[in-house]
Parts: structure tokens; C-alpha cells; sequence
């Protein structure tokens, strides 16, 4: 799908959501003609980061995947008329201005800044800065308890600026991906990885690290992970009434669940599940 189909879109979910209430097809509208099932949605999301997004032997996973899956589903996209691209976090605002994908679900917290050059529908999770740790320590149970210890995070991430600028007591060790801190900390070398609650936990529910680690469940940021759009699209309050529907199913608690599960982790109930912002 582009963006000079959203219309003809938005009218065929609709189309194809009434017929799934009444058990028809639904890839054809009330009088048997094609609603546009025949089209795909490219939607972008995160490659490398377990229980996020992930693509291992062409299969995606994790919670932004379920919830990409969930949102397309009620927009009248079955999986596989989805198109997965990979968009790391300095392409995002390009790949989307470019019409290279219609949407974007890969931990992409919304800011005022990202809001000049792109639009967000959301939120579907509040993550927070936290600390994963072995699963037996029980000193560290905050950043205030991080002096003197060993800090893992990605070069250049505002995790790690954020732990620096507030604890310069800690030794900070910068990596090139948060799976490599990980493995440095099981190998004794950290004492502490940081960044996204969710993400933490998605790295420690992977079965090679399952049981081994904690998140410490003492967030101290608010990440506000919105669905990532252009700044013209028409999508945001399909978008956001389909994120509603996945939370009053259940289907969000599930996904949120089955993508932590090995983890030592629970979210912060004060501010999820969140209630999707007004469309601008």
C-alpha cells in the first residue's frame, strides 16, 4: 500500500471489518466484489532486538510485531499481505518521508522533535529506562546503586548518557549492540545492562539466556512507543481505534506476556496498558 491508496484502503477495511462481524469473507465486500484484499501493507519494525522486533530465518516476532500484525489485521491486512522492512532507528523518519513503508512499529518512542518530519498514532506501550542484572544480585535496585559498578550499554545511545550524566561514579562500558552487553555480563565483565524495560526483557527471555537475568522493575524515563506515519497519512484514528480493540481483547496483556516469558518481568501497570493520544 501508498499513500495515494489510503482511501480506497480505509473504505475496504471498513467494508472487510462489517462482513467479519456478519462471518463473511473477508475479502469481498456485501455484493461479492473485491475489497482490495490483493494488496500488501509494508510495515517497518526492528530486526535485531529478541521479544521487540526480531527476524530470524525470515520470521518476524516479538511485541511490536504482534502488535503490527494486531493493527493490520484491523485495518483489513492479513499476515501475509504485510511487507516487513527493517528500519534501525536513524532511518526511521527517512524511510517513512520516503513512502518506503506506511508504517513503523520498532520501539519508536514519540517526541516533539521526530513530530517535525513525521506523525505518530498511539501510544501502544510506555517503556522505561531500567536495569537487567544476574538473576541473583540483589545490590543493584536502581541507577543510585550503580556507583562504583560496571554500566553496559550501546555506543551513543541516550541510555548511556543518561546513566553518565546522572551517576559519574559509574563505569560506563559502550558496545555495539545490547545482546553484546549482555553477553559481557554473563561473562563477569558488567555488573548492569540499561536501556528499555522491554527491551531488557526481550533479551532475557531469549532461550540462551532464559532465568539467567532480572529486569530490576525500577523505571526511571518515559518512552512513549507510538506507531510511526507520515505526516499526510489518514490512518491514525484506524490506528488507534484498533490499539484500543487489542487491549480490551486481551490480546495486548497476551502478546506482552508471551514475548517477556523466561524474563523476570513485570511492566509498569501505572501507565500501561496507555490510552492512545488525540490525532493531530
Amino acid at each position: 500500500m501508498r499513500k495515494t491508496r489510503y482511501a480506497a484502503v480505509a473504505f475496504a477495511a471498513a467494508a472487510a471489518l462489517t462482513m467479519s462481524a456478519c462471518g463473511g469473507d473477508s475479502g469481498t465486500d456485501a455484493g461479492g466484489e473485491d475489497t482490495g484484499s490483493s494488496d500488501t501493507i509494508t510495515i517497518g519494525i526492528k530486526f535485531d532486538q529478541p521479544g521487540v522486533g526480531f527476524m530470524e530465518n525470515n520470521e518476524p516476532s516479538g511485541f511490536d510485531v504482534d502488535v503490527a500484525k494486531y493493527v493490520a489485521n484491523e485495518l483489513g491486512y492479513s499476515e501475509d499481505q504485510i511487507e516487513w522492512k527493517e528500519t534501525p532507528s536513524a532511518q526511521r523518519e527517512n524511510v517513512l518521508e520516503n513512502g518506503e513503508v506506511d508504517m513503523i512499529f520498532a520501539s519508536y518512542s514519540i517526541t516533539d522533535e521526530r513530530k517535525q518530519r513525521v506523525a505518530f498514532a498511539g501510544p501502544y506501550f510506555i517503556a522505561g529506562q531500567d536495569l537487567l542484572v544476574n538473576a541473583d544480585n540483589n545490590d543493584i535496585n536502581g541507577p543510585e546503586d550503580l556507583n562504583g559498578k560496571v554500566l553496559c550499554s550501546v555506543t551513543g545511545s541516550t541510555s548511556a548518557q543518561k546513566i553518565a550524566d546522572t551517576q559519574p561514579d559509574v563505569n560506563l562500558l559502550e558496545q555495539g549492540g545490547y545482546a553484546n552487553c549482555v553477553t559481557a555480563m554473563q561473562g563477569g565483565q558488567v555488573d548492569a545492562v540499561t536501556t528499555d524495560d522491554i527491551i531488557l526483557a526481550g533479551l532475557a527471555s531469549t532461550d540462551a539466556n532464559s532465568g539467567k537475568f532480572k529486569v530490576v522493575g525500577n523505571t526511571f524515563t518515559e518512552e512513549q512507543y507510538g506507531v510511526g506515519i507520515s505526516q499526510d497519512s489518514d490512518q491514525c484514528e484506524a490506528i488507534n481505534t484498533a490499539i484500543r480493540t487489542m487491549v480490551e481483547d486481551g490480546s495486548w496483556e497476551e502478546a506482552i506476556m508471551a514475548n517477556t516469558e523466561g524474563a523476570d518481568y513485570s511492566y509498569n501497570d501505572e501507565l500501561n496498558p496507555p490510552e492512545p493520544a488525540a490525532c493531530a
